[in-house]
């Protein structure tokens, strides 16, 4: 006998108070919290409840009674589906404000450390077509909307390029437009879907490992060159055939694509950090540039992916660190060398440290076509490059630079930090929430004197955050 379902609770003309986590928002009432995404604060609303915890709850909007002030309108048509930009719908002010909250909740409740008055959050001045890359992946598993699950879909094609829907890794909703990049890439994308349809190309599967058209990669740059990278999951010649009309087809069909690149991948993931690349046509790299420096990006490369607003943040990390043209400076996460490089000049030398051995030779170039010779880099896990003897053959940093991964910090990490004791360290943070647990952990000998959030992805949840702190 199979238990019977439990009916959740639909909650009447409530209201949204507060912008939460997760790019949600939340209702508070007598017996808890409702966190809900796709509603603003104001918003009078009817909720469904999807699951329901000791001390809170999570729903979907189903009817909306009364649109708050602070509302805007999504101008995107996969708003609600795609997942990828929830605060379309809040006025760009209204996301600034609580990202400033979100970075002082975090380094107030997590830290519990003494901070100054937070600086203003920096916006970004493009709050569309400000992203340099964005991918989307092939499959024969399309995701259905509600509405095309109420009708018959028996018509509705299967196969789609866009992007993964969060808690279905292996579907994919198809994507017409999306705003956050050069319309260039939506006139690709569309051209790739229509040619794949029309010629019968096999869309990917992912739980089986199959299918010719895998994911595309697209980046642009501030000099108006474009890179496109296809995945391919070739088995016989005849794919390889496919897979070369393809690569002609879109190599004729749009000439402003400067790096027109491809990898053949026969792992059960898309990553190609370990996959060789292929140039079908122009360069394997494209240039960025900032103030008067140049930086080759290759489709490996990681760089900041809203351009003007890391030109922003790494002018705050350079005035944070208040070089005389004295300093040896430390540069931890350095990545490919931007903001080593973007530093130099003011330095006496910068020592750059990163994980991925490729990375590191991007940085080496980019010194190089940039005509800087005062840089140094080294490859290799920070908590195993980073200890005493590092510092006793290099020297005691006057200044560290930091810009880790999400997780922030590793412990011992830090313990080298401290033993190395540099009169500042500049933090810079793509998490406040491990940003401030770091904060902790350097408190007793270093004091934050000042904060500047940075918003490098507007409708999104996400903020970055510079610190600098002070030896005490």
């Amino acid at each position: 006998m199979t238990r019977k379902k439990k009916q959740l609770p639909l909650i009447e003309k409530v209201e949204i108070s507060a912008v939460a986590a997760e790019g949600k928002s939340i209702a508070r009432l007598e017996d808890g919290v409702v966190f809900v995404p796709y509603v603003v604060p104001g918003d009078i609303v009817d909720l469904q409840v999807k699951k329901k915890k000791s001390n809170y709850m999570e729903a979907v909007c189903v009817k909306i009674h009364k649109y708050s002030e602070l509302r805007a309108t999504p101008f995107c048509q996969h708003f609600g589906v795609c997942g990828g930009c929830k605060w379309q719908c809040l006025k760009y002010e209204e996301q600034l404000r609580a990202k400033q909250q979100q970075v002082y909740d975090n380094l107030t409740r997590i830290g519990k450390i003494e901070l100054p008055d937070f600086m203003p959050i920096l916006g970004s001045k493009k709050i569309r077509e400000y992203r340099n890359k964005l991918e989307f992946g092939f499959s024969d598993k399309r995701w259905l909307t509600e509405e095309e699950v109420r009708r018959d879909v028996s018509y509705v094609v299967k196969d789609a390029v866009g992007f993964h829907i969060t808690g279905a890794f292996d579907k994919i909703l198809d994507i017409e437009n999306c705003g956050l990049m050069d319309n260039l890439q939506n006139r690709i994308r569309n051209e790739i879907r229509r040619y794949a349809l029309e010629k019968k190309l096999v869309f990917y599967n992912l739980r089986e490992n199959r299918g010719l058209l895998r994911s595309m990669m697209m980046r642009n740059s501030n000099t108006g060159e474009f890179m496109l990278l296809m995945q391919f999951r070739i088995e016989t010649e005849e794919e390889r055939e496919q897979a070369t009309q393809l690569m002609e087809h879109i190599s004729s069909s749009f000439p402003e694509i400067t790096s027109l690149l491809y990898v053949d991948n026969h792992k059960a993931n898309d990553t190609f950090a370990d996959q060789q690349v292929h140039c079908f046509k122009g360069t394997d790299f494209i240039y960025e540039t900032m103030e008067d420096l140049k930086f080759k990006v290759g489709p490996k490369s990681f760089y900041q992916t809203n351009t003007d607003q890391a030109y922003e943040l790494y002018s705050v990390a350079r005035q944070f660190a208040a070089l005389t043209g004295n300093e040896l400076v430390y540069d931890l996460y350095t990545g490919t060398g931007t903001i080593a490089n973007f530093v130099a000049k003011q330095a006496r030398q910068v020592i750059g440290i990163e994980y991925v051995p490729e990375a590191i030779e991007d940085a080496k170039v980019n010194s190089e076509i940039n005509g800087i010779s005062n840089t140094l880099f080294y490859a290799g896990d920070m908590k195993d490059v980073l200890n005493s003897e590092f510092i006793n053959l290099h020297g005691r940093p006057d200044v560290i630079i930091t810009d880790p991964p999400r997780a922030g910090m590793h412990q011992s990490v830090i313990d080298v930090m401290l033993m190395a004791a540099p009169q500042r360290i500049v933090y810079v943070s793509c998490n406040p929430a491990t940003q401030a647990r770091d904060l902790q952990a350097l408190d007793a000998q270093y004091k934050v004197v000042a904060v500047q959030p940075v918003d490098m992805f507007p409708h999104t949840q996400h903020v970055e955050n510079v610190v600098l702190l002070m030896k005490r």
